[in-house]
């Protein structure tokens, strides 16, 4: 039978929201100012922000966070607290967390606001999002094919990444840069981590499944 929610469920999706929110704006000011820096303008510091995995899934976990809070009755509520939408946001920043410390974190040396913004999109809001699905994962099982399904975010962006690269000549992360690896040096990491995305997903899919085994029946 359902139980009702935890008071602090609510207070650590709305801090999570508020990491979350924080952390894109303050990369957004950074974009923007690095593209004044450069002789651009707004728009031009906006499409650089928007070209990253990093930015686009905090973006994706702080909606999550936000319209089940402020819009519960609504379809945008309804639909971002869908346990299959909230479990894609959640592999697709443990992702983040893990390929930067992985891959990234010394590919540059991010100072002052930079640095910040760098640990908030890369640590923290990954970390803080995965504590809340390990505390707060919905009971419901999800389905056997839901981390297959999930793959389909990564491969949007993917796409979205060689087409904005081809047309920009900019490509977000060195090991999908077509013009300085190849395009089947980038296939075959993209494969790569597309393998990576869907073990995450399966460890993701797994914790409901521990913590509902781990529960009492009468709390079941």
């Amino acid at each position: 039978m359902q139980t009702t929610p935890h008071p602090l469920d609510r207070k650590m999706l709305a801090a999570l929201a508020v990491v979350a929110w924080s952390a894109l704006l303050l990369q957004l000011y950074l974009s923007i100012e690095l593209a004044f820096s450069n002789g651009r303008g707004v728009l031009h510091g906006t499409l650089a922000f928007l070209a990253y995995f990093t930015v686009l899934t905090n973006l994706f976990v702080a909606l999550s966070a936000t319209f089940p809070l402020v819009a519960g009755a609504t379809p945008p509520g309804r639909f971002f607290a869908k346990p299959e939408v909230l479990g894609c946001a959640i592999t697709s920043i443990v992702m983040v967390g893990a390929g930067y410390h992985l891959l990234l974190r010394n590919a540059w040396s991010p100072q002052g606001l930079q640095l910040l913004a760098d640990y908030l999109l890369h640590y923290v809001v990954p970390l803080g999002a995965l504590a809340y699905w390990v505390v707060f994962a919905p009971r419901a099982r999800l389905g056997v094919l839901a981390p297959l399904a999930w793959c389909i975010y990564p491969i949007g962006y993917f796409i979205y990444a060689l087409i904005r690269g081809g047309l920009t000549g900019m490509y977000p992360y060195y090991f999908i840069d077509v013009t300085r690896i190849g395009f089947a040096k980038v296939m075959v990491n993209s494969v790569a981590m597309l393998v990576a995305f869907l073990l995450v997903g399966m460890a993701v899919r797994l914790i409901p499944v521990l913590r509902g085994a781990s529960l009492p029946t009468a709390e079941r």
